[in-house]
């Protein structure tokens, strides 16, 4: 299947961002945004999302509650599930609108300059996710250094820690910005008319003129003889 360097670009542009999108949703739903070990209890941990906050105890289950009020939660946590949820709209109508404008999507009635279109407003939308998925991430891990260093906490009380979440929404935020650049740098590329095997029909060159079907009957065709030769 022959593709196009734009057509790679796009394909891996679409590919970055979706899996930058799914990481972005992974990470909205985890409760491992924070992590507490008590000292006294070993065995005991307790994990905090922007959701729910749950105890994992060791070969027992794990018990999750909910947050009761949204006006209760500290900044950090409002901010991040209002930007989080932002993330997965805008992440989402990117892909689709990159998918529209892409070499994969074929119908007759659009043109490349609006295909283009699609492709520079989509890999905009990803990067815009980029920023609103970022942005939680960063302030929460910003806030539980500040809780951690914080010299008016005695250092007897255990302090929430990075949890695994973190990690995967600044995971995420790479593959958005990589897959947002290069859905913009594909749009840029000149217009190359090179066909899609798989959607272009069946072409007749242009030196063939179409053949007539034959009844199946033989015909026997005679030189005429030129009359000036006796």
């Amino acid at each position: 299947m022959a593709w196009s360097f734009r057509g790679k670009v796009q394909l891996g542009g679409l590919l970055l961002s979706l899996l930058g999108w799914v990481c972005s949703c992974v990470t909205t739903i985890l409760p491992q945004w924070k992590t507490l070990n008590l000292e006294l209890s070993e065995m005991e941990t307790w994990i905090m999302g922007i959701w729910e906050v749950c105890v994992v105890r060791e070969e027992v289950a794990t018990v999750c509650k909910a947050f009761e009020s949204f006006l209760s939660l500290p900044q950090e946590l409002q901010v991040a599930r209002i930007l989080m949820v932002a993330s997965q709209g805008l992440g989402l109508l990117g892909l689709l609108l990159s998918g529209f404008g892409s070499e994969c999507f074929r119908f007759h009635r659009i043109r490349w300059v609006f295909k283009r279109q699609l492709g520079v407003l989509g890999g905009t939308l990803e990067s815009s996710a980029l920023a609103t998925t970022l942005l939680p991430v960063s302030w929460v891990a910003h806030a539980t250094i500040q809780d951690f260093w914080d010299d008016s906490i005695p250092d007897i009380i255990p302090q929430w820690e990075f949890g695994g979440a973190l990690y995967l929404g600044w995971a995420a935020g790479i593959f958005l910005a990589l897959g947002g650049l290069l859905l913009v740098f594909s749009s840029c590329l000149g217009k190359e008319d090179v066909p899609f095997p798989l959607m272009a029909g069946p072409t007749v060159p242009p030196s063939c003129a179409p053949v007539e079907e034959s009844d199946g009957s033989f015909h026997l065709m005679l030189k005429p003889r030129n009359p000036g030769v006796s």
